[in-house]
């Protein structure tokens, strides 16, 4: 396979963004685990924005959805991400359900790649209004109404067009709602560890990997603020609503 060595534009911002560096397939997230996959021998190129830190591939740009699950979203998949089938939407839903609880009764939560629909089915159990939108699962039919609470756990590392993603969760965000999101932002030895960091792994699915400057212009450019709680979780909102306030406090002290 031969790449363009010639700088792209971000996907972001539209900066420059030469290569920067090269992993095999197979690389996985269970690496960080000490367990390695046999190689595959298919090279996949990440590309970096000098201007906004964006990391990225464009390899699997032109794929279709039957390819995805066809290569990556398959059978073999829990062996490279075992928790996604059940203890990470339970837990999330856990911690969603006790950080809402006060307005459990006046929210709608929308839950974007919600994959099997564990996690919307658990805050329903727990007496919340909540749906799941995933594309990629028996849940792809998109919703027709807004939401107050949009979830994106472990969801924007996984879309080659970020922008595109998070454009269609904000038509389906109520003007005071909040998208709480995750995704590991790039840590602050990124160039050093380059595509050495354990999250970047083609094998599960990571295709964008954020710098924090490049998940606030991203969010920016759809009229929307963000605020981190941390390196993995994010808000994203136009207007914070009262219900969701505590959450900016508790990040500030």
């Amino acid at each position: 396979m031969i790449v363009n060595p010639e700088p792209h534009n971000c996907k972001i911002c539209s900066g420059p963004s030469p290569l920067f560096g090269v992993i095999d397939f197979h690389k996985s997230c269970i690496e960080a685990q000490g367990k390695r996959l046999p190689l595959s021998g298919r090279p996949i190129y990440y590309r970096r924005c000098t201007a906004c830190g964006f990391a990225f591939t464009d390899e699997f740009d032109d794929w279709s959805s039957e390819a995805f699950l066809a290569h990556i979203y398959n059978s073999s998949y829990i062996h490279v991400d075992p928790d996604y089938a059940s203890a990470r939407p339970l837990s999330n839903a856990t911690a969603i359900a006790d950080t809402f609880r006060a307005s459990r009764d006046s929210i709608a939560i929308l839950d974007f790649g919600g994959g099997n629909g564990m996690f919307a089915s658990h805050l329903v159990a727990q007496g919340f209004s909540a749906t799941t939108y995933d594309p990629f699962s028996g849940f792809n039919e998109r919703p027709s109404r807004r939401f107050d609470v949009i979830t994106c756990f472990e969801v924007m590392e996984h879309t080659p067009f970020p922008a595109r993603t998070a454009a269609e969760m904000c038509d389906l965000l109520a003007d005071e709602g909040i998208i709480l999101f995750s995704t590991l932002t790039q840590p602050a030895d990124f160039d050093q560890q380059r595509l050495h960091w354990w999250y970047a792994g083609p094998r599960n699915g990571h295709v964008s990997l954020y710098s924090l400057e490049s998940l606030a212009i991203l969010f920016q450019q759809l009229g929307l603020q963000l605020f981190s709680i941390s390196e993995l979780v994010h808000v994203a909102y136009r207007k914070l609503p009262a219900f969701a306030a505590h959450l900016v406090r508790e990040g500030h002290s």
